[in-house]
């Protein structure tokens, strides 16, 4: 009998895959100031954040993290350093870890 082999990406939702950075050195977000995301990623009126309020940052990346369709939003709005410092406190749809954790084991033990 042959193994089966899924094929099909993690997703952060039904029929979105999670979108994963090839490397977090990429990831050349902001790590303070106010940074407002694009309706595509948060639909809320307010969509500014401060990064320097520890649960903003928070709530900014899980946002960003499980909506975006776009490797560019990554680059431009994560940054790889907070990314991993952060990581085990993020409240993220389990497609999205498991695809970010297979393609940068380090995130396991972050």
């Amino acid at each position: 009998m042959q193994a089966v082999v899924s094929t099909a990406p993690h997703l952060a939702r039904p029929g979105r895959p999670a979108v994963v950075a090839r490397t977090l050195a990429e990831l050349a977000g902001p790590t303070r100031g106010v940074v407002e995301l694009p309706v595509r990623l948060m639909w809320n009126t307010d969509r500014t954040f401060d990064l320097g309020d520890p649960d903003q940052l928070l709530w900014m990346y899980e946002n960003v993290l499980r909506e975006t369709t776009r490797a560019d939003d990554l680059r431009h709005l994560i940054n790889g350093r907070m990314l991993r410092r952060v990581w085990r406190r993020l409240n993220l749809p389990r497609g999205v870890r498991q695809a970010w954790e297979s393609r940068h084991r380090g995130l396991r033990t972050a």
